[in-house]
């Protein structure tokens, strides 16, 4: 079982920077693939990034903008999000793998945080 909390969300104007956190409960932390998810109104989730052992995976709507990262001594998994885009506005999900699978589909992930709002103005 892995708990999952999300912070760091908020309103920024375009162009400007966020960085979301997520703090993870379970014994298995550092052995799971975890990932940063998005949901926009009205649209389907969709994987925005994954790392496992320090690899890093992210979709190309983020690339060159957004880190995933992650202090295993913390449990807490991070992305840094730069130079966002109104397109960027949507609720992000911290997720945690149930299984070896560590792409970008939602059905690789089995733990799922409550979520936190960004919203981007232009």
């Amino acid at each position: 079982q892995v708990l999952l909390g999300e912070s760091g969300g908020g309103s920024v104007q375009a162009g400007g920077s966020l960085r979301l956190s997520c703090v993870a409960s379970g014994d298995t932390y550092s052995r799971r693939c975890m990932g940063w998810f998005r949901q926009a109104l009205g649209k389907e989730r969709e994987g925005v990034a994954t790392v496992i052992y320090g690899m890093t995976r992210y979709t190309d709507s983020v690339k060159g903008r957004f880190i995933i990262s992650q202090d295993n001594a913390r449990r807490t998994l991070y992305l840094q999000m730069n130079n966002l885009d109104p397109e960027d506005t949507a609720m992000y999900y911290c997720a945690a793998s149930g299984s070896g699978r560590c792409g970008l589909q939602r059905s690789d992930f089995a733990y799922w945080g409550q979520g936190t709002q960004v919203t981007v103005s232009s």
